[in-house]
């Protein structure tokens, strides 16, 4: 066969090499959703990973001898619902994989509800505790890194202290001072990979002292929850209101220690109010034990802060902080001060577990927060944080009319509850996932039944994909059946 006529035979394929795609194996008259069908496929099984260009429609359209608008068509398709995104002369890129096949809700209890979801991908994302990883302050962390190489010895770089580098935890008295109120000693703190690090440790050392439940917030954080699960202590819900956790119900629990987060309740975004303060810093004098998780408590805009419960009672007072939320969870670097009975045991639990946080990491912090470079990034962010918050609430003020929105004064995220409402709030996350938005439904972080809702993060996204985001939650919510009537009025606002 000479090679002309090889030629003239391949060109009569309708046929190109992108996928091996066969235009003759589409259906008559349904060659569209065939094209659409085989994309959502190759990307459903990673044939075609995120960030994946497609070929030109002009350029499909020629391999396969069809129009270019029923290419077009089928690519338009994929846009809508949230998989493909076209960027110009970039082309059309793969930007999200398809939504789970199960609902969130159905995933194992144990199996990390968060984490499968992270994984995901997405256009827009609207998970709570997502920091503004745009903002880190790249140019401050080489400026202090060279400077904390060039001061190094030889014997610097072996291993260091388990309890943190001393630099830093000294750091960290200076830096909960100035901003928190809590006077302590270097030596009460334990440098720890992050607040989950700090829980961790906590329920191994509870539990060799004989403790095998402990109180938790309803609602309250998963994360933290399933980590004292894994820590095998049992978790006791005690319920959350307007003047925040019920003191009340606590002592009615009969469980000997709490994990809460009085200044910035997650998810609610309630205070802990100031009779129950002092109701429970009298139940953790008698006895119990109160851990305290200072989640975003530096990020306000409408209030003034409030102490630190650690601040008022050290002796019954396990303080944990990180700065995940101010500068990126990559670092995982958080400290985590307690009363001097449980100082060896968790120092020791600390050692045990990894031998202590990498130094380097520990002194470069150490020297932001020396040099008030932290604190220069710590209003920086704040004032991105309101102007991306506002963004948030004038958008669910115009697209969820008769949503109630928590949480407004203070930290990274937005509670949004759709009362008298009669849906699975797990089924308007899955919508809004379908259209590439991640959004956390309210239910995973409750164990007693309540209206559905979701939880908002909007410190990730600009003005404008948080005001896309939530327009995608309102076309997801309009697909919800029994989603209950929703008058046309602004939100309601409660600033917590």
């Amino acid at each position: 066969m000479s090679r002309s006529n090889e030629g003239a035979n391949q060109g009569s394929k309708s046929g190109a090499d992108f996928l091996q795609l066969d235009i003759g194996q589409a259906p008559p008259g349904g060659r569209t959703d065939w094209l659409a069908g085989r994309l959502r496929a190759a990307i459903a099984d990673g044939t075609l990973p995120v960030g994946s260009r497609l070929p030109a429609s002009r350029v499909l359209a020629a391999e396969l001898r069809v129009s270019r608008g029923l290419v077009t068509e089928a690519y338009q398709r994929l846009a809508e619902t949230g998989q493909v995104s076209g960027r110009g002369r970039g082309g059309t890129v793969v930007v999200a994989g398809p939504p789970p096949a199960a609902e969130p809700a159905a995933a194992p209890e144990r199996g990390g509800l968060v984490d499968a979801l992270r994984a995901v991908p997405c256009r827009i994302d609207l998970s709570p505790g997502v920091p503004d990883l745009t903002a880190f302050p790249r140019t401050a962390w080489l400026q202090a890194e060279r400077r904390v190489l060039g001061a190094l010895t030889p014997a610097d770089f072996g291993y260091g202290n388990p309890q943190g580098a001393p630099a830093l935890r000294e750091a960290v008295v200076g830096w909960l001072a100035r901003n928190r109120g809590i006077r302590a000693d270097p030596d009460e703190v334990v440098i720890v990979a992050g607040v989950a690090q700090a829980l961790g440790l906590l329920a191994q050392v509870l539990r060799e002292s004989g403790v095998r439940r402990i109180a938790v917030e309803d609602p309250g954080s998963l994360g933290a929850r399933q980590q004292l699960e894994y820590g095998r202590l049992e978790p006791v819900p005690v319920r959350v209101d307007a003047l925040g956790l019920d003191v009340a119900a606590l002592r009615a629990s009969g469980a000997q220690a709490v994990l809460l987060t009085p200044a910035h309740q997650f998810p609610t975004g309630v205070v802990l109010d100031g009779e129950r303060r002092r109701d429970l810093l009298g139940w953790a004098a008698a006895g119990g034990l109160v851990i305290e998780d200072d989640y975003d408590a530096e990020h306000r805009y409408d209030r003034a802060p409030v102490p630190a419960l650690r601040a008022l009672l050290p002796e019954g007072v396990c303080y944990a902080g990180s700065v995940s939320k101010l500068l990126a969870p990559a670092l995982r670097l958080g400290w985590l001060l307690v009363p001097p009975r449980l100082s060896a045991a968790v120092t020791a639990a600390k050692r045990y577990a990894d031998l202590g946080n990498p130094v380097l990491a520990q002194l470069v912090l150490a020297r932001l927060m020396d040099s008030g470079e932290l604190e220069r990034h710590l209003r920086f962010v704040r004032r991105r944080h309101r102007r991306r918050r506002d963004a948030m609430l004038r958008a669910l003020a115009d697209r969820l009319p008769g949503a109630r929105v928590h949480g407004a004064a203070a930290g990274l995220h937005l509670m949004v509850t759709f009362d008298g409402a009669d849906f699975e709030d797990t089924a308007l996350a899955s919508a809004a996932l379908e259209l590439g938005v991640k959004a956390h439904p309210l239910s995973w972080h409750r164990l007693a039944p309540g209206p559905p809702g979701l939880i908002l993060g909007y410190a990730a996204g600009s003005a404008g994909e948080i005001e896309e985001g939530v327009a995608a939650l309102g076309t997801a919510l309009e697909k919800i059946p029994g989603r209950g009537r929703q008058p046309r009025r602004g939100s309601r606002v409660v600033r917590g």
